[in-house]
């Protein structure tokens, strides 16, 4: 993490407006010095007295010297384009690395996992964890369809259950939303299975990790 944080132009730090706790500090001790760092303050929406955010934006100023401090609120779209503009001078221009019509350097196999997981996330939000996986068994190509199956690996059962959902409810409405995004990226038609699978400590353990597409651990 260090390693990719120090080869980076900037970082934004983001935290919830009105909550800064041990989590948030452990974070914040690994951000390098040696690169601009801004904090973004988003939900500031829902603070119910904003008197609140001058004082938690002077707390979090004490704690780390941020090249900026920007309060935002995601989901309304308020102060976004403050956001950016923080960012941009921080960036240094340089020749172009791909196409200028090239969407991604990752393969539709590495796609499909990421579709199914950001699914999982927007559909279950909090319910599952961050270290909730996908695998992709097997993907193969027919003319213009694409058969995919997929595992969704957790780590205790109860999680499996908050991802199938009642009636299997929770897993056809992922299924199905995963399916018609990535007929849209694809330009084909998709056949696609997923599973969930528990696998306890997968992401505590190294040849697990390995054995997932996540490279050398």
């Amino acid at each position: 993490v260090t390693e990719a944080l120090n080869s980076v132009d900037a970082v934004l730090f983001v935290v919830e407006a009105g909550h800064y706790d041990e989590r948030d500090k452990r974070v914040l001790k690994l951000l390098p010095d040696t690169r601009p760092v801004i904090l973004v303050i988003n939900k500031i929406d829902t603070l119910t007295d904003k008197a609140e955010l001058l004082p938690f934006i002077e707390r979090l100023a004490k704690e780390f010297s941020f090249k900026e401090i920007v309060p935002v609120s995601a989901e309304k779209g308020s102060q976004i384009d403050d956001v950016r503009a923080a960012i941009r001078p921080c960036l240094p221009e340089g020749p172009l690395l791909f196409d200028a019509d090239d969407l991604t350097d990752r393969n539709e196999r590495f796609l499909a996992a990421e579709i199914i997981r950001e699914k999982i996330f927007r559909l279950l939000g909090e319910e599952i964890p961050y270290a909730t996986t996908v695998m992709i068994e097997q993907f193969t190509q027919e003319g213009n369809l694409r058969r995919i199956h997929a595992s969704v690996i957790v780590d205790k059962p109860g999680q499996k259950a908050i991802l199938i959902g009642k009636g299997g409810e929770k897993m056809k409405a992922i299924s199905t939303q995963a399916r018609h995004d990535m007929e849209r990226l694809f330009e084909g038609k998709v056949f696609l299975q997923v599973w969930v699978k528990v696998k306890s400590g997968w992401a505590d353990d190294a040849r697990a990790i390995k054995s997932l597409g996540y490279g050398d651990a």
